[in-house]
């Protein structure tokens, strides 16, 4: 192998690593944010943890940031709560960086 086959193998993984922590990221920032919602509609065990399962799962089967922002946003209006679409997405990206950094660390 060449040196240049060695440091496209490199990129590649770690390309795909990228991606593998991302994932994790995102996977992360919608069990917080679907605590986050369903604290705010007064939901508590076992409700509280079946919500944040069902944000992650409605993201799989809806993928991309929209979908995930306005199911939250829906159902916090029809918990009865005045909060915006941006509020949600502020929300939303404030809990990718803390999800980031919790998968970086390892926890």
């Amino acid at each position: 192998m060449t040196t240049f086959d060695d440091r496209e193998k490199g990129f590649e993984g770690k390309f795909a690593h990228d991606q593998d922590l991302e994932f994790k990221a995102v996977a992360r920032r919608n069990r917080l944010l679907g605590l986050w919602a369903g604290q705010l509609m007064d939901l508590e065990d076992p409700a509280l943890e079946n919500y944040a399962t069902a944000v992650i799962k409605y993201e799989v089967a809806h993928p991309g940031e929209d979908a995930i922002l306005r199911k939250v946003a829906q159902d916090l209006a029809g918990a009865g709560l005045k909060v915006t679409e941006d509020q949600v997405r502020g929300k939303m990206d404030e809990l990718l960086a803390i999800a980031r950094g919790e998968v970086q660390s390892g926890e």
